[in-house]
């Protein structure tokens, strides 16, 4: 999945249900691709116009952008109903005009909301894409001669002599050739 940021353009709403019963509905729009969340500004009545600019980052796992329509209130916001985008069209076309895109509540239709998206990916070295490519393999791999090589280096560094037939296992603790792991290291005077 390519990453780089996504620019929603949020421009407006109609045939929204007005919730209010005295006065004009005050919606906003809540904005979220993943954890990231924004909100818009508060706009006026059943066919709000917003014209206001979003930026998110996306990444790995980026697969939609949710639009939850509220309508403020004094005490406890309503909510008025919610619309998905896919953002695969976007992530590969590059850009999606205002489009208009169906708000739902209870499964039912409750208007539509008009929304312009444009994704720009983030511009890559191709030093980034070797290194990617070496770790999504997994582990490098390697060979016991270079251990082997390492750990004689070693031993000879500190004065000790590197004895082939003994290795050290992952957790650090002597083992023989076929893998019996021992109490104590051994020593000159021990028999084979």
């Amino acid at each position: 999945m390519p990453q780089g940021s996504l620019e929603v353009f949020l421009a407006s709403a109609k045939g929204l249900e007005d919730t209010d019963f005295l006065f004009k509905m005050d919606p906003y729009v809540i904005l979220t691709c993943r954890t990231q969340e924004q909100k818009s500004s508060v706009a006026s009545g059943s066919e709000p116009v917003w014209n206001e600019n979003f930026i998110f980052n996306v990444s790995e796992g980026a697969e939609e952008l949710k639009l939850k329509i509220m309508d403020s209130d004094i005490g406890n916001d309503d909510f008025v109903g919610e619309a998905e985008i896919c953002l695969k069209s976007v992530l590969r076309e590059g850009r999606i005009p205002p489009t208009a895109y169906n708000i739902v509540k209870n499964k039912e239709f409750c208007g539509e909301i008009k929304v312009g998206l444009t994704f720009n990916p983030e511009e890559r070295s191709p030093r980034d894409y070797d290194d990617r490519d070496e770790y999504s393999r997994g582990w490098k791999e390697s060979s016991h001669s270079d251990r082997d090589r390492t750990s004689r280096r070693d031993d000879s560094s500190r004065g000790r002599r590197h004895s082939p037939e003994r290795e050290r296992d992952y957790r650090g603790r002597d083992s023989d050739e076929d893998g019996r792991r021992g109490g104590r290291r051994r020593h000159s005077s021990d028999e084979d």
